[in-house]
């Protein structure tokens, strides 16, 4: 077993989350192309593969357990593809959007979806303001990518719950909600070997 892949099964084990031999490697598969990717095109500050596995993989996949395994979401700001590419793969019967202005950014998604053969994923090139889609999605997610109220201003065409993840708890953020949105439920994360928080926020919009 390589060391990403012994890596990735011990957190996988230390945050209770069962995935199959076949899931493992599509996610050591992941991290080896973004590796690859990331020499020429920068696309995250992360370089080496065991940090992009517990920084990036593991804490994306802390949030399994609170995502409908049926649900259809929209990953905004997703840069390479996270949350929304470990959670499709750990996800294979929900549906992401991958949303992203940056055109080198959604090459790479595209090129992973066809080497990893997940048809679960859509990466879109688009700023968030200007997508519009026929439906709208059971959840918009968030990662490193605005702030709350910013999430909310942009995102608040695509639904009406947002799932924003965090590292510390964001007090002042969340106190400067507008008055149709509230906190229904946070949730502090427990990622392997990783020392810093991380919280998830889901928020709903008041339906009018």
């Amino acid at each position: 077993m390589s060391q990403l892949a012994e890596l990735l099964a011990t957190g996988l084990e230390h945050q209770q989350l069962d995935l199959s031999a076949e899931q493992q490697r599509k996610l050591v598969s992941y991290v080896e192309q973004l590796d690859k990717w990331n020499k020429a095109y920068n696309l995250t500050s992360v370089r080496k593969p065991a940090d992009m596995m517990i920084r990036h993989i593991l804490d994306s996949l802390a949030l399994v357990p609170h995502l409908n395994p049926t649900g259809n979401y929209i990953d905004v700001g997703t840069g390479p593809g996270l949350p929304g590419i470990p959670l499709a793969i750990a996800l294979p019967e929900a549906n992401f959007v991958l949303l992203d202005s940056l055109g080198k950014r959604v090459r790479f998604m595209t090129q992973v979806k066809h080497l990893l053969k997940l048809e679960n994923i859509e990466p879109v090139q688009s700023r968030v303001e200007s997508f519009g889609d026929e439906h709208q999605f059971d959840a918009i997610l968030s990662r490193a990518f605005a702030s709350i109220n910013d999430m909310l201003s942009w995102c608040g065409h695509l639904g009406t719950q947002f799932l924003a993840m965090k590292g510390q708890y964001p007090t002042e953020e969340l106190a400067e909600l507008p008055d149709n949105f509230s906190v229904s439920v946070s949730h502090q994360l427990d990622v392997f070997q990783l020392p810093e928080e991380r919280h998830l926020i889901v928020i709903d919009k008041a339906s009018t």
